[in-house]
């Protein structure tokens, strides 16, 4: 059975995340005692109140998809694809075998960083848009230009598409895009412009941080964000990390390249069920299973047997 990962990116992560896995899984008790600050504590009980911060998120929600990956290795349940949203991209290079753990795990917390401090002085704003096309918003967000940057910034599945950038320019895209038929725009909590040109510097930062790191030849298909599927011959996974932290993310372009591969289903590695919905918009019908809790994990085998013998 071919089985592709997917997994989750910023925003799903919440206190307590992974405290079941930690006490029943040696494999996950690893992965987060691995991490170079303590990972266990922010994501368990969070006493400071940082686990929303970016430069904590990632490498907390990093740990986790590590741990889990590797849990599910020891049943017996590996990908044969994997992609990510946004930071999730880190955690399917891992399962491809481009990174190990430790290093996914430092990486993400040296890209949290860098995001943060590409955000800094910069009046800015993320909006959901529900129920118009990917031509009616990004017309919007050109009609809105005159007051600064709003850009696309995550395709996630039909219906459902992000748009950042700086504050005015993103509320004037916002109620451009209603009055051409979006049912509805959202603003998100976030705390940058995540995924628009105004983080070139976050690429900056991290191309001349992964001259310090090596990249394996991926043992599995990756599907990348910026690109909305597998990487060209000629491409390079670093130029394609920079590229991806300030472009827009094709996450419903990559649900579908992973369907064309031939995948039999999708596991999403929580937390969260986000990227299960985008599978079930995008694709009615495809087998699609949240692994976020031990729970999950205990039924998963049995979830998939059920689809092998449909």
């Amino acid at each position: 059975m071919k089985l592709g990962f997917l997994y989750a990116g910023q925003g799903a992560q919440h206190p307590g995340m992974g405290a079941d896995l930690y006490e029943k899984y040696p494999a996950f008790r690893a992965a987060l005692d691995g991490a170079d600050f303590d990972v266990k504590t922010v994501s368990f009980t969070d006493p400071d109140g940082v686990l929303n911060e970016t430069e904590y998120t990632q490498p907390c929600m990093v740990a986790f998809a590590v741990g889990l990956t590797d849990v599910l290795a020891e049943k017996g349940i590996v990908p044969a694809a994997a992609a990510g949203l946004s930071l999730g991209e880190y955690s399917a290079l891992y399962a491809a075998g481009v990174l190990d753990g430790a290093d996914a795990v430092k990486m993400v917390s040296f890209r949290g960083k860098a995001m943060t401090d590409a955000a800094k002085g910069v009046e800015s704003a993320m909006m959901a848009v529900l129920g118009a096309d990917r031509e009616t918003v990004s017309a919007a967000c050109k009609a809105a230009s005159d007051l600064g940057v709003a850009e696309p910034c995550n395709f996630n599945c039909p219906g459902q598409i992000v748009i950042g950038g700086e504050k005015a320019a993103v509320e004037k895209a916002a109620s451009i895009a209603k009055e051409n038929g979006a049912k509805r725009c959202m603003p998100l909590k976030v705390s940058g412009p995540f995924h628009t040109r105004l983080l070139k510097p976050a690429g900056d930062a991290l191309a001349e941080y992964f001259k310090t790191v090596t990249f394996k030849e991926p043992k599995i298909p990756v599907l990348h964000n910026c690109l909305g599927g597998e990487k060209a011959a000629s491409d390079t996974i670093p130029a394609l990390l920079e590229r991806q932290v300030q472009s827009s993310v094709y996450m419903e372009d990559c649900i579908r390249a992973m369907a064309a591969l031939g995948v039999d289903a999708m596991v999403e590695i929580g937390p969260g069920k986000a990227l299960s919905g985008f599978v079930k918009k995008t694709l009615p019908g495809f087998p699609v299973f949240a692994v976020e809790t031990a729970e999950d994990v205990e039924k998963l085998p049995e979830l998939l047997k059920e689809v092998a013998f449909k």
